[in-house]
Parts: C-alpha cells; sequence; structure tokens
C-alpha cells in the first residue's frame, strides 16, 4: 500500500473543472498576467448553414483534457523534446460574453477582450465560434502589426457581402485583407466546388493571397510551402477545423471532403512556428453536435496544443541564444 506522503495528485482528465488544458483559470482580464491567454468566442451567429459552432469552446476544453499536462510539461516521444514546461504561464480567460441575436455586439465585445489581452502582453489563443469570430480578433490585434495571416481552411471566406451581411463566417479573411495592419494573407487547404464564387476568388488574387489546394500543397511541400512565406516576420495564424478532412474531422458545420491530414497540419504548423514569429492564433467551426465519436474537439485541442508547444520551444530556443 502506497504511504499517504507517497501518494500523488492525479489531476486524471474526468476530473476537476474542465479548463483549456486543464490550465488555470483568470475570470478578469485587468488582473491579467501571463504568457498566454486562451479564450473562448462561443458565436457561431455569422453560420450560413449548420449552427453550433457556439459549443465549440466547450468541446475543445473538453478533449483538452487528455492532453493537459500540468507543471512539468508535455515529451514529445516522436522528437525526445519538452515542450511546455514551467516556465510559461498559460492561463483560460473563460469566453467572451455574447449577445444573443445580436452579431456585431459580440463581434464588439470580441474585440475589446482580445485587445485587452494584447495589453497585457500575453499572447492571445483563440477558440471558437464560427469563423466570423477572427474578424473582430484581427481588429483587435492592431497594436501587434503589421502581421502576415495564414490560414487553413476548406473555404476562402472572401465574400464581400451576403445581401448586405458583412460580417459572417464567409466574409472574415475579406474583412482582414482591408486591415491596414494586415500583409499579406495566405489561404492553405481551399478546395471544392462550393468554396467560394469565381469573383471572390478573383478579388484574392487581386489582393495578393497566396491560395494552395491540398493536392497543390502536397506537390509543394512543407520547404516549397514555406518558401512562399515571408521568412522572420509576424504570423497570425487561423484555422478552421474544415480544413482538416472530415474523415478525422466530422463535427463541423461546413464539411469538405479531400482537406488535409493531422500529420500534414502538425509538419505545417511546426515549419511555421520556426519560420518566423507567431503572434496568436485561433482555431473554429468545431460544432461538436455533428461528431457522436467527440474526436473533432479532441484533434483541435490537439492542434491547438501542438501549436503552442512549437511557438514556446522557439521562443525558448530564441532566449537562450
Amino acid at each position: 500500500m502506497v504511504k499517504p506522503e507517497e501518494k500523488q495528485f492525479l489531476n486524471l482528465p474526468f476530473t476537476g473543472i474542465c479548463t483549456f488544458g486543464k490550465y488555470p483559470v483568470c475570470d478578469d482580464l485587468d488582473k491579467l498576467d501571463a504568457d498566454v491567454a486562451v479564450i473562448g468566442v462561443p458565436n457561431d451567429m455569422g453560420t450560413q448553414w449548420r449552427s453550433g459552432a457556439r459549443m465549440g469552446p466547450r468541446a475543445v476544453r473538453e478533449g483538452s483534457t487528455l492532453y493537459s499536462f500540468g507543471l512539468n510539461g508535455a515529451y514529445d516521444i516522436e522528437n525526445d523534446i519538452m515542450y511546455l514546461g514551467p516556465k510559461w504561464k498559460v492561463v483560460d480567460c473563460g469566453d467572451v460574453d455574447i449577445v444573443h441575436g445580436d452579431l456585431m455586439q459580440s463581434h464588439d465585445n470580441t474585440e475589446a477582450a482580445i485587445r485587452k489581452i494584447v495589453d497585457k502582453g500575453a499572447m492571445p489563443v483563440i477558440i471558437g465560434g464560427d469563423h466570423s469570430i477572427t474578424a473582430p480578433v484581427g481588429k483587435g490585434l492592431e497594436k501587434l502589426g503589421p502581421f502576415h495571416v495564414i490560414q487553413i481552411d476548406a473555404h476562402l471566406d472572401w465574400a464581400d457581402h451576403r445581401s448586405g451581411m458583412r460580417y459572417g463566417h464567409g466574409n472574415c479573411i475579406r474583412r482582414l485583407s482591408e486591415l491596414e495592419h494586415v500583409q499579406e494573407i495566405f489561404q492553405f487547404g481551399i478546395r471544392g466546388i462550393s468554396s467560394s464564387i469565381k469573383e471572390d476568388v478573383d478579388a484574392a488574387r487581386d489582393y495578393g493571397a497566396t491560395i494552395l489546394s491540398p493536392k497543390q500543397m502536397r506537390e509543394k511541400g512543407v520547404e516549397g510551402i514555406l518558401d512562399l512565406i515571408p521568412k522572420g516576420e509576424k504570423y497570425y495564424i487561423t484555422i478552421d477545423i474544415d480544413g482538416l478532412d472530415p474523415s478525422i474531422t466530422p463535427g463541423t458545420g461546413t464539411p469538405s471532403p479531400g482537406g488535409l491530414l493531422y500529420d500534414e497540419v502538425n509538419a505545417l504548423l511546426k515549419g511555421i512556428a520556426n519560420h518566423g514569429e507567431v503572434i496568436g492564433f485561433d482555431c473554429v467551426e468545431v460544432a461538436p453536435q455533428y461528431d457522436p465519436t467527440q474526436m473533432t474537439g479532441q484533434t483541435a485541442a490537439r492542434v491547438m496544443l501542438d501549436l503552442l508547444s512549437y511557438v514556446t520551444k522557439k521562443r525558448e530556443e530564441k532566449e537562450n541564444k
């Protein structure tokens, strides 16, 4: 029998409060003191088809408990590296306040929260919500600009408006392109006959956006893709979970066959993190009710934790030089 003084506090995935990665809570942004601030934006009022991404933050947090690392960090058996050790203070800031039926007020609340996180010196990590949330997030990142936007997505999201609606989930990248502090835009994983109309594709190309389908990405490989992205500069990464193939992430509002696989996304994110400075990122469009296996939320959590691991490890290496 184990003696009382030898027992450990296990904090297993199914126990305790379900925060992102089981990291501590900061419920007052005015008191934020952290390296990384995770915040949910449970807003899916910009959705054009199947709603449900408002439940995304909860599903991703639930999935993340499997990968909760505690204070000692995470050991990567494939690379023999420890990630996210005690040096890094990561907190879960809960969710942006969403006003039901008022998309624009909810976007205003999102922008204000991101501005506050940036002012406090923490890196914002956002859990959506549908992709419309990326537009106010981009506005809130103004102080960190100029930066490039790297999008992983099945859809271009470059529509100017839908019958006057300019801030839905199909407009978000177009809205980012209109911000003075956004530079080049890279759109990876774009595919399918429902991705966008030709006029929107033409507008994106006229802007200078780099657009690659999964097939084109595989032809180039990670190094070929990185050659397209200015090295040593600032990046904001927005990950729509439907950029991955619906065979592994079916819980999303607009699934599209022919997507990227987990290992492909993982390798690309690791390459980007080592290519320049990631100032923040979001993961959106997880709609858990369409996935009875719960793997979509878990995969989204893993992708987010992978990227956070790579970004913080790069910062460690830079500080140790």
